[in-house]
């Protein structure tokens, strides 16, 4: 059991990481590709990936509270965090560090 919550942190870690990059992605890349110089395919493309990548997080985020028994105002933050600019990046560094996870 250790070894697939050990695991299942992991993923969740490096998938907020990807979740945060395909957000400021969207947010400071493609979204002004396509209101400033009327491309509105970069930000098809990337905002399918992120759609993908939020459903995941949020998914696997619900599953990772259970087996590190979160309370319910810590899975409400950690939610929270997905829409917030930069917040899946302050996320794991604060409920998804080794030491935060183990104790």
């Amino acid at each position: 059991m250790q070894l697939y919550l050990t695991v299942m942190n992991k993923f969740f870690k490096y998938l907020a990481i990807t979740e945060g990059y395909s957000f400021l992605l969207i947010l400071f890349v493609t979204m002004p590709l396509k209101y400033l110089a009327a491309m509105p395919m970069p930000n098809k493309i990337i905002g399918m990936a992120h759609g993908v990548l939020f459903l995941s997080y949020i998914v696997v985020a619900i599953i990772v509270a259970q087996l590190n028994k979160w309370s319910f105002k810590t899975l409400l933050i950690v939610l929270a965090m997905s829409v917030v600019p930069f917040g899946t990046f302050w996320m794991e560094e604060k409920y998804l560090n080794d030491d935060q996870v183990k104790a």
